[in-house]
């Protein structure tokens, strides 16, 4: 056999996505190009890793087994390359974050300037729901979750980084007046949410109903529904900012609100945290206040 580790790479996206044109735009090639590269790697084993059923592609058994060594096999390789930057002196190696949805409204700010002061470092950043990232956190699948509730189970550590500030939202035909908050057409997030945890947990609070009038998946999707007058919702301030300005939204005024919570980094408690994760802590403490000035004191 003499397969190489492109070859290996352009295998394990295909297994991945199980598809020629997606891998093809992950890994920036062309169709073309990914297709030979699966073809010349089949062609050194006897036995076919992929099949093709009513046009769409799946895995053999023999296909998984090749896709998890392949795995390995790539992040060996990419560990002896951590190692010779390391060696020239260079910080190498991977950070992997995790985020709740919302929080891609602000972890870029917070990894932007150490990702790219450190061109050898690889970011793997896992945007999904509360739920989820804490799973990732027990898993020790990341190093840091941005969150703005934290995990009562777990034994963490932590560094706060700003307010999460918390609204009810119309559009801009909303009425404002102080209807009752449980009589109001209130649009949910999914379960696991971190924006849905504290919004039950504050209508539990003051013994309101608990039953959404619409339950959507995402931010965005609550955005749209909001602004097509299917209802109200609270959300966090820093992920309707846009639609604020542009008047697509607006904050429907209750003396009660704003609900407020902390958005944190956090991180298992004793984990050993590899050379990049220690050195992105060190920056994000000594940084952490200018850049929340120079990004959010609109907040």
């Amino acid at each position: 056999m003499n397969y190489t580790l492109n070859q290996l790479n352009v295998f394990l996206k295909v297994s991945q996505t199980l598809n020629i044109t997606k891998a093809a735009e992950e890994l920036h090639l062309t169709q073309p190009a990914v297709s030979i590269q699966l073809k010349n790697f089949q062609q050194q084993f006897d036995i076919p890793l992929i099949e093709v059923v009513q046009k769409k592609l799946y895995l053999t058994d023999f296909g998984k087994e090749i896709a998890e060594a392949a795995e390995r096999i790539i992040e060996e390789a990419k560990a002896i390359e951590y190692k010779m930057h390391e060696h020239q002196g260079a910080l190498t190696g991977k950070l992997k974050v995790a985020s709740v949805s919302t929080g891609i409204y602000i972890a870029p700010y917070f990894l932007g300037d150490f990702i790219k002061s450190n061109e050898n470092i690889e970011l793997m950043l896992d945007v999904t729901n509360k739920s989820q990232v804490i799973e990732s956190l027990e898993l020790n699948k990341v190093d840091f979750a941005f969150v703005s509730v934290l995990p009562e189970h777990l034994n963490i550590e932590h560094i706060e980084l700003l307010s999460n500030k918390l609204y009810l939202i119309g559009n801009q035909t909303s009425p404002e007046k102080n209807q009752e908050l449980d009589k109001l057409p209130l649009i949910f997030r999914e379960k696991g949410s971190g924006t849905r945890h504290v919004m039950e947990k504050y209508l539990l609070n003051r013994n309101m109903s608990l039953k959404p009038k619409l339950e959507l998946t995402g931010n965005e999707a609550i955005k749209h529904a909001v602004i097509a007058g299917l209802g109200y919702s609270i959300m966090p301030l820093i992920g309707i900012k846009q639609e604020l300005d542009k008047e697509l939204l607006k904050i429907i005024p209750r003396k009660e609100f704003p609900i407020e919570s902390k958005w944190m980094l956090i991180w298992m408690k004793n984990k050993k945290l590899s050379s990049v994760a220690n050195a992105f802590l060190k920056h994000l403490e000594s940084t952490k206040t200018e850049l929340i000035h120079n990004h959010f004191s609109w907040a």
